[in-house]
């Protein structure tokens, strides 16, 4: 049987919409799942019997141990993101679920939207352009607006998102100039 071309159109309508609907329940269940040795620490709490539910806390802390000194398992604290994050600043990087920022469960007041370095070097680059590499060792490239004195290395400087995945840096108080990171 030959269907019409509208049949087949509303079908395939259908099965993305399905989809679409289906994407963000299955992103929160994964958003929110424990790697499962976390888990079944979790799970010893739920044992009645004191010698029981310690003998399992002891088993699973000392597999988590274990797990973390083989490089399985990694523990990182909230102080530990935000430096991750501050090295981050400016490199577009796929959704790695939250690891060190992006729509894995941040929020507004995580995001870090600007930060403040001192030069280390800097080098032309070219048509009154510069690469200017900050202490964390981030590289920057001037990709548009001009300075008024040459950039040198010893001056502060500032970056912050601007719109549309764009960067702007403000060298020694001078107006800002676009800048996008390079490394």
């Amino acid at each position: 049987m030959v269907r019409p071309p509208m049949y087949r159109i509303a079908r395939l309508a259908c099965m993305a919409l399905c989809v679409i609907f289906a994407c963000p329940a299955l992103a929160k269940e994964a958003e929110h799942a424990r790697p499962e040795s976390f888990q079944k620490l979790l799970d010893c709490r739920s044992i009645a019997d004191n010698a029981a539910r310690l003998t399992c806390f002891d088993d699973q802390a000392a597999k988590l141990d274990q797990a973390e000194a083989n490089k399985q398992l990694i523990i990182v604290d909230r102080e530990q993101v935000k430096q991750a994050r501050r090295g981050l600043f400016g490199l577009s990087l796929p959704d790695l679920g939250g690891l060190f920022g992006g729509k894995g469960g941040e929020t507004d007041a995580d995001e870090l939207s600007e930060i403040s370095s001192t030069i280390t070097s800097v080098r032309s680059i070219g048509y009154g352009n510069w690469l200017i590499v900050l202490e964390d060792g981030a590289k920057w490239q001037q990709v548009g607006g001009e300075l008024a004195l040459s950039p040198k290395p010893g001056q502060p400087v500032q970056i912050r998102k601007a719109s549309l995945g764009s960067y702007f840096a403000k060298i020694n108080k001078q107006p800002a100039i676009r800048v996008a990171r390079v490394n």
